[in-house]
């Protein structure tokens, strides 16, 4: 007697499995702001015997589907991190292949009527060509409602708070004010308010695919309260159902800003 061997499709089970995490969580404990680490391209291209740029563009196309994920679910704010300046020391030849897939998701980003681009970075680091689209990006959708896409491109931590530093302390000089009035002032609200991301609530929730479990320098000051995730996951293979569990991991904890 034969017998039929009957395998379930993984796409099948994997629909029924998001179904049941999408059915499990709460609107109101969703994160009002989520920053994502996109990591791991670079690893993918290589375990795929692929070229580097293969892997940066693979991971370009897994934003776009991120960010519809997180407009279908409510997320309001997302902050990609998807270049930073110790990244400009790469080889030239895979920085000037990632900065194409960079200006050309950015296009495609753009393109999109309920999402608003805002920059997050030291744009004079930046090829003038794609630090002027930023610019425009940043202008042309200002308007618009949906969800809040920070591009974190030519983005590091440190610089990011000299910068504020820097802005602080520049805008109390144009005031009149000695260096003695300002360190009397000085506190966290103030520097805040100089940061790339002024304006905005600090992210709810940091998510770093790849396994690594370290910050990198992104939004070192914006996360001191974060909870972070931490996926195995390459970023291109990163699924739906890895950001559903994430949400889920999210709204199990009970978040504590202190000690």
């Amino acid at each position: 007697m034969r017998l039929l061997k009957i395998s379930w499709p993984p796409r099948f089970l994997y629909g029924l499995y998001e179904r049941r995490l999408a059915r499990e969580l709460e609107p109101a404990k969703l994160p009002r702001h989520i920053g994502v680490m996109v990591d791991g391209n670079r690893r993918w291209a290589k375990l795929a015997g692929a070229p580097t740029a293969s892997g940066h563009q693979a991971g370009a196309d897994k934003i776009l589907d991120f960010l519809e994920w997180c407009r279908e679910i409510g997320i309001r704010t997302v902050t990609l991190y998807m270049l930073s300046t110790d990244n400009l020391n790469r080889d030239s030849a895979e920085v000037a292949a990632l900065l194409r897939i960079i200006d050309e998701t950015l296009s495609r980003v753009g393109s999109e009527g309920s999402m608003r681009v805002h920059p997050v970075g030291a744009l004079d680091v930046l090829p003038a060509e794609l630090a002027e689209k930023l610019c425009a990006l940043r202008d042309s959708t200002a308007g618009r409602g949906g969800l809040h896409v920070n591009v974190a491109v030519g983005y590091g931590g440190r610089r990011e708070i000299v910068d504020a530093v820097r802005a602080l302390l520049e805008d109390a000089d144009t005031r009149g004010m000695s260096a003695g009035e300002v360190a009397k002032a000085l506190d966290a609200d103030m520097i805040a308010k100089h940061l790339y991301t002024s304006g905005q609530p600090d992210p709810d929730l940091v998510i770093r695919t790849s396994g690594e479990q370290r910050l990198s320098g992104f939004l070192m000051w914006q996360s001191a309260y974060s909870e972070f995730y931490f996926c195995e996951a390459l970023w291109p293979d990163f699924r739906r159902v890895d950001f559903l569990r994430a949400l889920r991991d999210f709204q199990r904890r009970q978040r504590r800003f202190g000690c």
